[in-house]
C-alpha cells in the first residue's frame, strides 16, 4: 500500500537523517565527529531558572543541565547524584549528607553552601516560587517563605565545603526521592551572586550536570551542550540536545516519523492504537503506568469569579456530572483510567483501596439526577441557569475532552464556554486566579501522597489553583507528617483525601499513562512509573555506522 510504502520511507529518514523531498535539511545538521539528539518536548519554556520553573517540559531541560543531591537512573528508580553518602539521625529529623568531589560547568567546585544558598533563594518571597511548600519540610521553611524569619535560620547549613546538614520539622522518610525534584537543586551561588536573574541566559548559564545551556531561540529551541566537567562525562553519549516545542503533538508524531526529532514526549491519546496496529509505527510507541492525575479546580477563594462555586453543592454537582468513562475509555482510548480520586492507584505509603467520591459507583443516570437535584436545591435550574468559563490548555488531550465536560454539564442544565489557552497562558491564569473552572493536571514530584494532597492545602499558594481551605484537611495532613507508625499515616492521609473529595474542590478526571514516540534507533530509553529519561542514559544503536 501506498501507505505502508510512505511510513517505510519515514522510518529509513529516522535511521539516516535524509533530507525531506522538498529538498529542506531534516533537522540541523550535527558537527562532525558528534552525535546530535532531537528531543520533542510539549512547551515552550518559561524559565530555565529551577526556582522560577513549574511544567515537567521544563524539568525535563534543567535536569538534563544541573544535578540535585539525588537523581533518576534510566528506569526511573531514585539513584545518588551529588550525595556521595548520607546518615540519618535516630528521630529522623537530621540528615548529613556527604557529596561528591564534582566542578560546576566553569571550574568552580560544587559545595554544600551551593546548597544552603539555593534553598534559602527559592524560598524567599520575592522569587515567589510556585514550588516554595516543598521546603516547608525543612526548619523555618514556611517563616522564610512568608517573610517572618531570617533566611539563615533556615534548618540547612554547610559543615564544611562538602558536607550538608538538614534539619526537618518531621520524620520523612520520603526525602531522598523529594530531593530529585529541581527545587531542591544547588545552583551556583558565586554566578547568581554575581548575574542575579541573568545567570539562566545562554553564555551566562553555570550547571553541574551532564549538559550545558547554549542557545535558546524563543518558539523554536533550547540547545544544550556537553558538559566536559560533569562529574561522568564519559559515559555521556550525546554530544549535542535540542529540545522543540510541539504543543501539536500530531504534527510532532510526523516529525518524528521523518526523522526531524528522535523522540516526542507525547502522543495524541486517540492515536495510539492506531499506531500500534501497523508494524512500522509500532516500536515508535512507548506508553506506561504514570503517577499523575488529570483534574478540573473550581475557582471558590478569594478572587472568585462565580460565587456560586463557593456552594458545596454545585461543586458536587458538576463533580458528579462527568462521564468519565467516556473521556477515558472511549474519546482518549490511551490506556488513561477514570478518576474517582486525586491520588493515582499504585502510590507507595498509602492505604490499598484508597478513599473515591462517593458518588462512584453510581450509574452516570443517577448521578445526572442527583446533580439535578443539588442544583435546584442550590437555586438553579432552567429559570436561572448556571453559567460558567473552562479555560483549558491548548494539548491535545484537553482540546478533546473539554467539548465532552462542555456536554456533560449541559445535560445537567449549565452553560459552559471553553477558553483554549497556550500552556503557560493557560497556567499563569490559573495562579492569578482568572478563572471560573480550570483544566490542569499534576504528575508526582515523588512517589508519596502528599505529592498530591499538599496542593490542596490551604498554605500551599499558587498552585492551590482554586484557594481551597478546610482546616480539618489541614489538620489531618499536619498529624500525618508528625505520625512515625506507616500504617497510622497512610490512614490518616486517607482520611483527608476522603474529605477533600466529598468538598469536591476539584474533579479528578482520569490517572495518565506516560507516552513517548522514540526511534527505535534509540538506546538507554526506559519506560518507567515516572517518566523521567535523562539525555545522559540514552545513545544511537550501530552509532559508529
Amino acid at each position: 500500500m501506498l501507505r505502508n510504502l510512505l511510513l517505510t520511507l519515514s522510518v529509513l529518514m529516522v535511521i539516516s537523517g535524509c533530507a525531506r523531498e522538498d529538498g529542506a535539511p531534516a533537522r540541523p545538521a550535527c558537527p562532525q565527529g558528534q552525535l546530535c539528539l532531537h528531543r520533542g518536548n510539549g512547551a515552550e519554556p518559561v524559565s530555565l531558572d529551577p526556582h522560577r520553573s513549574s511544567g515537567t517540559w521544563e524539568n525535563r531541560i534543567i535536569s538534563d543541565m544541573i544535578q540535585g543531591m539525588f537523581d533518576y537512573s534510566a528506569a526511573g528508580e531514585t539513584i545518588p547524584g551529588m550525595a556521595e553518602s548520607w546518615t540519618t539521625s535516630a528521630d529522623g529529623l537530621t540528615w548529613t549528607f556527604r557529596l561528591r568531589d564534582a566542578q560546576w560547568s566553569d571550574g568552580q567546585s560544587v559545595t554544600a553552601e551551593d546548597f544552603v544558598y539555593a534553598f534559602q533563594r527559592i524560598l524567599k518571597p520575592e522569587i515567589a516560587s510556585q514550588y516554595s511548600y516543598l521546603l516547608y519540610l525543612i526548619q523555618n521553611g514556611r517563616e522564610v517563605n512568608e517573610g517572618t524569619a531570617p533566611p539563615e535560620s533556615l534548618g540547612a547549613r554547610a559543615l564544611d565545603a562538602r558536607t550538608l546538614e538538614l534539619r526537618l520539622i518531621n520524620p520523612a522518610p520520603y526525602l531522598p526521592e523529594l530531593m530529585t525534584h529541581y527545587t531542591f537543586y544547588p545552583v551556583p551561588s558565586h554566578k547568581v551572586r554575581e548575574l542575579g536573574d541573568a545567570w539562566v541566559q545562554p553564555g551566562n548559564y553555570v550547571g553541574n550536570g551532564a549538559y550545558t545551556l547554549a542557545e535558546w531561540r524563543l518558539g523554536d529551541h533550547v540547545r544544550l551542550v556537553k558538559n566536559p566537567r560533569f562529574w561522568d562525562a564519559e559515559n555521556v553519549c550525546f554530544d549535542q540536545v535540542y529540545f522543540y516545542p510541539t504543543n501539536d503533538a500530531t504534527a510532532a508524531e510526523r516529525r518524528v516519523f521523518r526523522g526531524e526529532l528522535d523522540m516526542n514526549a507525547d502522543i495524541q491519546s486517540n492515536r495510539i492504537q492506531y499506531l500500534l496496529a501497523d508494524p512500522e509505527t509500532r516500536p515508535f510507541v512507548h506508553t506506561h503506568t504514570y503517577l499523575g492525575t488529570a483534574y478540573l479546580a473550581f475557582n471558590q477563594g478569594p478572587q472568585v469569579r462565580t460565587p456560586a462555586l463557593r456552594d458545596r453543592r454545585v461543586r458536587q454537582a458538576l463533580a458528579m456530572a462527568v462521564d468519565r468513562d467516556f473521556i477515558a475509555n472511549r474519546l482518549l482510548r490511551g490506556g488513561q483510567v477514570p478518576a474517582f480520586s486525586f491520588v493515582p492507584p499504585g502510590m507507595s505509603n498509602y492505604v490499598e483501596n484508597g478513599p473515591k467520591a462517593f458518588y462512584a459507583d453510581w450509574s452516570l443516570e443517577r448521578r445526572q439526577r442527583e446533580a439535578r437535584r443539588l442544583l435546584a436545591e442550590a437555586g438553579y435550574g432552567p429559570d436561572n441557569p448556571l453559567r460558567l468559563e473552562i479555560k483549558h490548555r491548548n494539548t491535545p488531550d484537553p482540546s478533546l475532552m473539554m467539548p465532552a465536560v462542555q456536554a456533560d454539564w449541559a445535560e445537567i442544565g449549565v452553560q459552559v464556554q471553553l477558553v483554549r489557552n497556550e500552556v503557560q497562558i493557560a497556567y499563569q491564569s490559573y495562579r492569578l486566579r482568572d478563572f471560573d473552572v480550570a483544566d490542569a493536571a499534576w504528575v508526582a514530584d515523588f512517589d508519596d501522597p502528599k505529592s498530591f494532597l499538599d496542593l490542596q492545602l490551604s498554605t500551599t499558594g499558587q498552585q492551590n489553583y482554586g484557594d481551597y481551605a478546610n482546616p480539618a484537611y489541614d489538620a489531618l495532613l499536619l498529624a500525618a507528617d508528625r505520625e512515625p507508625n506507616e500504617g497510622r499515616r497512610a490512614q490518616l492521609l486517607a482520611q483527608a483525601e476522603q474529605i477533600m473529595l466529598d468538598d469536591a474542590p476539584i474533579v479528578p478526571l482520569y490517572f495518565y499513562v506516560n507516552k513517548n514516540l522514540v526511534s527505535p534507533r534509540m538506546t538507554g530509553f526506559v519506560d518507567n512509573l515516572v517518566d523521567q529519561h535523562r539525555t545522559r542514559w540514552m545513545c544511537l544503536r550501530n552509532r559508529g555506522q
